[in-house]
């Protein structure tokens, strides 16, 4: 009986938030050791970079090919970056995991301005930046595949998550969009909503 191959060899990866920011194995993490093992190359996005030296050691002991780059999804410069060390380091891009995101328990009577912005620029604007700049990347090499992380909370709603919930529906609103918009370029776009 002949071997399976491995599903992602040839593939080149970027996940974002593959580090974990507490003990134990969060979804970037898991996302990151689970392609490398499917034969992909990963490369590890962390706002802190230490975060996913964790990951990186996990994946080589395992016989995988990944590096570390650090970036802030919420920074145009810092997402045109970590595409092009995508692309600079392993050739192309096939798959981007956008997994980044912070969760906000409040009603809109507690969420303050700035809480509002921050967590609506981590957990969608990020994932428009990353994107912006990964699609152009993708069609050189005949398309590819973004996977965004929504949550239950975008599907339905749950009381005291007014900013997370709106959030993760934006997710889900944007993912449709764009998989609208870059379908035709061979370029597939989903949700994810654990």
């Amino acid at each position: 009986m002949a071997e399976r191959l491995p599903r992602l060899a040839g593939k080149v990866a970027i996940i974002t938030g593959a580090g974990s920011s507490g003990p134990g194995v969060g979804n970037g993490k898991a996302t990151s050791v689970l392609f490398a093992r499917e034969g992909a190359k990963v490369l590890l996005v962390d706002a802190i970079a230490e975060r996913a030296e964790e990951t990186l050691a996990i994946i080589r002991e395992a016989g995988g090919e990944a590096s570390i780059c650090q970036a802030d999804i919420t920074s145009a410069s810092d997402c045109k970056r970590m595409i092009e060390t995508a692309a600079d380091r392993y050739g192309r891009l096939d798959i981007l995991d956008n997994n980044v995101g912070v969760f906000s328990g409040n009603t809109v009577l507690d969420i303050s301005e700035e809480e509002w912005d921050s967590t609506m620029a981590i957990n969608v604007k990020g994932i428009m930046l990353t994107s912006r700049y990964a699609i152009p990347t993708m069609i050189k090499t005949g398309g590819g595949s973004i996977i965004n992380i929504s949550s239950s909370a975008g599907l339905r709603v749950q009381r005291n998550q007014a900013l997370y919930s709106t959030s993760k529906h934006a997710v889900i609103g944007l993912t449709r969009a764009m998989a609208a918009d870059h379908g035709r370029n061979n370029i597939r776009v989903n949700a994810i909503a654990p």
